[in-house]
């Protein structure tokens, strides 16, 4: 049996996958997932933050971080939970890209 944290690394992997089915081509990003955000939100974020696109830097790749916690709060149930998580990352990587996240939709 998997743990819940587990699972919801899958369903980062999954959205993941879906995207770049999307796309028609890899994401070009590391993914992770942390607890919680860091108590010092970013100028444009308002609330808690679900999670956050670090642009590439040199040597780095473009990162997305997925924070657990909020995610699993914002989410009515597991169902729902699937739908978030594809939801978070469609908006970050729309960003990075420059396109519209309703093109991922």
């Amino acid at each position: 049996m998997s743990t819940r944290s587990a699972r919801f690394d899958d369903l980062v992997l999954d959205a993941a996958e879906t995207l770049e089915r999307r796309l028609g081509h890899e994401l070009g990003l590391e993914l992770a997932v942390e607890e919680v955000p860091p108590s010092d939100p970013a100028p444009w974020e308002h609330g808690v933050a679900l999670g956050r696109l670090f642009p590439a830097e040199r040597t780095l790749p473009a990162r997305l971080v997925l924070y657990r916690r909020p995610i699993v709060h914002r989410a009515e149930d597991d169902t729902d939970l699937a739908a978030v998580v594809y939801e978070v990352m469609a908006e970050q990587v729309a960003r990075m890209f420059g396109r519209n996240p309703d093109d991922l939709a």
